[in-house]
């Protein structure tokens, strides 16, 4: 068993390793909304326990230990998210949220009734990826809307669950995973991108559209 603290630290160096490899105090410590110090005092406390790898002012890294509980939490988590949407009807942008809570305190026994109840799923209501039990998770291959050129096609793929405010607006406009869209418009300077999804058409700014990813639908004519 881990502390709660423990477990947050070792998700969001996960989280940010993903994107940038060794992962910086500052950027840690402005993520968990903690101090530096405070943040490098975990660290090496992480480091002690073989979770992490930290060389001073070079980083901090995940452990093949701590990635497993990494995993196991992010697990914890994006079940929960589906299992409130699904079985309960809680709205997407209120599921993380909640799920924030349960991670920490979710019996192995209770997660395996959850994952065959949803019928083993592998993503969670916002498309992110659900890890396997084994401490793996699928890889994906997406890129942000934002990227996009007039006359192509996608499904989206992901939407980031971190802004409530953008879920619930996305959301109205019924553009959740699954959905599949064409892109009408894109203005210059970093304009506004028009898409259309059936007979709808809808005007993103470009950083909303920046947190959404697609999979390009290819025409093979």
């Amino acid at each position: 068993m881990h502390t709660q603290s423990v477990e947050d630290y070792l998700k969001s160096i996960y989280k940010l390793q993903k994107g940038q490899g060794k992962v910086t105090t500052t950027v840690l410590a402005e993520l968990l909304e903690v101090t530096p110090a405070s943040a490098t005092g975990m660290i090496k406390k992480l480091a002690e326990m073989n979770l992490v790898i930290y060389e001073r002012y070079q980083g901090v890294s995940l452990t093949e230990a701590g990635q497993k509980i990494a995993l196991e939490v992010i697990r914890h988590h994006r079940l929960v998210e589906l299992y409130l949407a699904e079985a309960l009807g809680v709205p997407w942008d209120k599921v993380h949220e909640e799920a924030e809570k349960w991670e920490h305190i979710l019996s192995e026994d209770l997660e395996e009734r959850m994952d065959a109840m949803l019928g083993h799923p592998t993503a969670d209501p916002h498309g992110s990826p659900i890890p396997n039990r084994d401490g793996t998770i699928p890889p994906k291959i997406n890129k942000p809307l934002a990227d996009l050129r007039p006359g192509q096609s996608a499904i989206i793929d992901e939407v980031s669950d971190q802004n409530p405010a953008l879920l619930r607006y996305l959301g109205s406009l019924n553009l959740y995973p699954k959905t599949e869209f064409s892109v009408i418009d894109v203005a210059p300077f970093n304009g506004p991108i028009t898409i259309r999804v059936g007979n709808a058409e809808h005007t993103l700014g470009r950083e909303a559209a920046s947190y959404i990813f697609v999979k390009e639908i290819r025409n093979d004519e």
